[in-house]
């Protein structure tokens, strides 16, 4: 197959960038549904749940009742979580820098990963491109998490006037990215047309048995066209 002009790169870039955007907005609105709708029905249940064990004196049923409390608790964590994946709320709330250090020690916290931080507070940039280092951020852990063996991951946020830095490295099994045969993932090229829709640069560092590092550089504003 012949190799792209580079127009139809151009046209093939912009359309894969149209369909993050659209994804993305399609995960906003069904979190605001999910958070609205099945939000809703999961407290009107604890409602009638609570009713139910303030009338009830049977033990057998009183536990339960009580039981059943639990799995509904269960349901409210998994739909906090499953919205906080597809629309981070802590981005409206807290920034970029408190969201990507939340969510990194969160998950790898829970696969068993140490974490280290050096996070800059004062990055800040517009919704759509911190959703985007968000995203990026995000393939990257877990791809440590699914192929690096790692013990450690360290996530680095920097910023000035021009650009945000970000860089995710780990101490794992590493692979050798200088060879003829490497080929980026589904997931790293998702990374790289992001980074290239928002006009910046990636960089992949890794070495057999030297960890891994992902570089993304990526201007605070988006670049004139």
């Amino acid at each position: 197959m012949a190799n792209p002009t580079s127009q139809e790169a151009e046209a093939l870039s912009a359309f894969s960038s149209h369909l993050q955007a659209r994804a993305e907005l399609e995960k906003s609105q069904l979190a605001r549904k999910l958070h609205d709708e099945l939000g809703g029905l999961l407290t009107a249940a604890k409602m009638d749940l609570s009713w139910l064990q303030s009338r009830l004196t049977d033990a057998i049923i009183q536990a339960r009742l009580t039981q059943l409390g639990g799995v509904l608790d269960e349901a409210m964590d998994l739909k906090r979580r499953v919205v906080e994946e597809l629309r981070p709320s802590l981005l409206d709330h807290f920034g970029l820098p408190t969201t990507l250090r939340t969510y990194v020690a969160a998950t790898c916290g829970q696969a068993g990963l140490a974490t280290e931080f050096a996070v800059a507070e004062n990055c800040e940039t517009s919704r759509d491109r911190a959703i985007a280092i968000f995203r990026i951020v995000q393939e990257g852990v877990s791809n440590i998490i699914r192929h690096a063996r790692a013990r450690r991951v360290r996530l680095e946020l920097g910023c000035d006037e021009r650009s945000c830095h970000v860089s995710i490295s780990d101490d794992g099994v590493g692979f050798d990215s200088s060879a003829a045969q490497f080929r980026y993932g589904n997931g790293l090229l998702g990374v790289r047309q992001r980074v290239r829709a928002l006009g910046g640069r990636m960089d992949l560092q890794s070495a057999v048995n030297g960890g891994t590092r992902l570089i993304i550089e990526v201007p605070v504003q988006p670049v004139p066209q």
